[in-house]
């Protein structure tokens, strides 16, 4: 029996894509240190706690489990941290991954998918923004994923690896089973702390009222967590079929500005949410919108769930249900 290795498998998008893998009948194994990610959100599938640090462990489960190819999502992905802890970021994302590619390299599996970034892009030159839009990141988040993706390249060219890297933008939402959502902590994500504002009746922070956009709140492109995963299958699917490597973006093409998710949000909550005006945070792009076309012609990808409001009643759905369990917890 092979196997597809999930690095980071317990975290928001990665248990998504697990889901979606146990449902088309593959066998994936979740690689993951616990750190932000959920022992819970596994479900099924066999969970090895680990550091991609650990080589020794990685190299144990290439030994113990017949492995055709890896999902690689482990990595630090805050933005704001990112700047204030850059070594974290080029020690967690690059290095542990050099590692891993050099694991998989020394068993022969030469199929990975990449989660990678629409940071790669930083402040967009043109909207929507497509795959051959140069790459100039603003934070050193972005920039280990630009590197990684150049280490792909490198090592592709070498015929040692096949690749292929998702460029997403704004995961959003949850599923819609109720089965899985979005669990950070801290939380970061807008959605979310929109959500939670909503329901615990306290004001949320918007960074910045004064980018170049209509309102002067960022605008971001949001897709689904589910066709996020979908995304994801497709891609392995090209790699199976022995097809070049490539590069893609995976969001909607559609942007949505901080101030108008959280009106989507008092719709779908049917709570007022008070705002808290805030600087901008280092390294945060005005606008990031993306051109999907590539990836809908290649790999026929095709949103499920687009609708910006779809995606929060879905989280809202999930939320509601942890945050009642958390009100009635003792203090």
């Amino acid at each position: 029996m092979s196997f597809i290795l999930v690095t980071g498998g317990a975290g928001y998008i990665g248990s998504h894509v697990v889901k979606e893998l146990l449902q088309k009948g593959y066998q994936p194994i979740v690689y993951d240190n616990l750190d932000t990610g959920h022992r819970e959100a596994v479900r099924e599938a066999p969970l090895i706690e680990g550091d991609l640090a650990d080589g020794e462990k990685l190299r144990e489960t290439f030994q113990t489990y017949s492995i055709k190819a890896v999902i690689h999502f482990a990595a630090s992905c805050l933005v704001e941290e990112s700047v204030e802890h850059p070594l974290k970021y080029f020690k967690n994302n690059l290095s542990n991954s050099i590692q891993l590619l050099e694991v998989m390299e020394e068993f022969q599996v030469n199929q990975i998918v990449f989660s990678s970034s629409a940071a790669v892009y930083g402040e967009p030159l043109e909207i929507p923004i497509s795959e051959e839009h140069p790459s100039a990141p603003t934070n050193p988040y972005g920039e280990t994923k630009w590197m990684f993706e150049q280490i792909l390249q490198r090592s592709s060219k070498a015929g040692r690896v096949r690749y292929i890297s998702l460029r997403y933008f704004n995961a959003a939402g949850a599923d819609p089973e109720g089965d899985l959502g979005e669990d950070h902590s801290p939380e970061t994500h807008l959605i979310p702390l929109v959500l939670r504002a909503a329901f615990f009746g306290k004001p949320i922070s918007i960074f910045g009222t004064d980018y170049d956009t209509p309102d002067g709140t960022c605008i971001r492109d949001y897709i689904h967590v589910t066709d996020l995963a979908h995304g994801h299958l497709l891609a392995l699917q090209r790699l199976e079929s022995g097809r070049d490597s490539g590069i893609y973006n995976l969001g909607n093409g559609k942007g949505f500005s901080v101030r108008e998710v959280i009106q989507v949000a008092e719709r779908v909550t049917g709570e007022k949410i008070n705002i808290l005006e805030s600087p901008r945070r280092p390294g945060d792009p005005s606008c990031l919108i993306a051109s999907s076309e590539k990836i809908r012609k290649e790999l026929g990808w095709r949103p499920r769930y687009p609708e910006l409001e779809r995606m929060i009643q879905t989280a809202w759905n999930w939320h509601r249900s942890q945050f009642k369990a958390m009100s009635r917890m003792p203090d």
